[in-house]
């Protein structure tokens, strides 16, 4: 692609040059899918006990390191099976319309897989050393996504993947080295959350369904169609919206969590934004609304939890 092409196709997606380029490489939409479950597991424990802050602060740190390494892992393993070019949308772009060299891409992914070990080492301290097994098996999986000789990324299993690990894994994570226990309520808690995630890979494949078909990707995007995978997305946020209104029925969540229902305009904003849409550019809304549900979500049912804390209602 000339120099002008690409200008066009930066300028298109509002991609702006310097520390923006390194900050568009995080892939900052996907962090808040890192900071929602450790925020919603801390809150659940600090029902039961006082937290402890440092804890709370290491957990939050290495959840975000790791999943800007993964997106990273991302960026260069798409690159370098030819995935992504300079028209690609929804990549950091870093390598392909940037210019930075994929080995410096692998090499801070890496940096931050190590920076988040040391804080694991630091939590297992203060903790539990079996934290180390579990942390160790979710960095794998975060490699394996995009890295690997079959990319889980790649096939029909990305959205569920994302959702456990990155939903309920990290909840009871965030729970468990506060309290050194765990339950089967703050499992059930994670599973709207989790659904949440996971919707935000099924966007990102919803958008970039023709793209992964043709470079032979086998997505649930791909196998459903535009149409189907749009009306399965929907059945997932009416699933986790249903599924939180029965926990705060059943007193399992406090009736402070109906706050959550206000991400629902998100919710709808985002299958409405997908719906007769066939360009990636024109998804883009879309992905946004669907990153920005979770967000919404998860920050509502934490601080509906802190609420909680200092006036219980229910």
């Amino acid at each position: 692609m000339s120099s002008i092409q690409n200008q066009k196709v930066k300028a298109s997606l509002n991609e702006r040059e310097g520390f923006q380029v390194w900050w568009r490489l995080l892939r900052p939409h996907t962090l808040t899918a890192a900071f929602v479950p450790v925020f919603v597991g801390t809150m659940l424990a600090a029902i039961e006990q006082s937290i402890n802050f440092w804890l709370f602060a290491a957990m939050l740190l290495a959840s975000i390191l790791i999943q800007a390494a993964t997106n990273m892992f991302n960026e260069y393993y798409d690159y370098a099976r030819g995935l992504d070019n300079e028209n690609s949308v929804g990549i950091g772009g870093a390598i392909v319309r940037d210019g930075i060299r994929p080995g410096t891409v692998l090499t801070l992914a890496v940096s931050f897989f190590i920076v988040s070990g040391l804080l694991g080492v630091y939590i297992c301290a203060a903790s539990s050393w079996w934290i180390a097994l579990i942390g160790l098996i979710s960095m794998l999986f975060g490699y394996l996504y995009t890295g690997g000789p079959l990319p889980i990324a790649y096939t029909p299993f990305g959205e569920v993947t994302a959702g456990f690990f990155m939903g309920t894994i990290i909840i009871g994570i965030s729970y468990y080295i506060q309290t050194l226990t765990i339950t089967s309520e703050v499992l059930i808690v994670s599973i709207p959350v989790a659904i949440f995630v996971g919707a935000i890979l099924l966007a990102n494949n919803i958008r970039d369904r023709v793209g992964d078909a043709e470079n032979g990707r086998k997505t649930l995007a791909i196998l459903f169609g535009h149409k189907g995978a749009v009306r399965f997305l929907t059945i997932l946020y009416v699933a986790a919206f249903l599924l939180t209104g029965i926990l705060i029925f059943t007193s399992v969540l406090p009736l402070w969590s109906f706050l959550t229902f206000f991400s629902l305009r998100k919710a709808y904003q985002a299958i409405q934004g997908f719906a007769g849409k066939n360009e990636p550019l024109e998804m883009m809304p879309a992905m946004k609304a669907t990153a920005q549900t979770n967000t919404i979500y998860g920050f509502l049912l934490g601080l509906s939890l802190l609420i909680h804390l200092y006036f219980p209602i229910g």
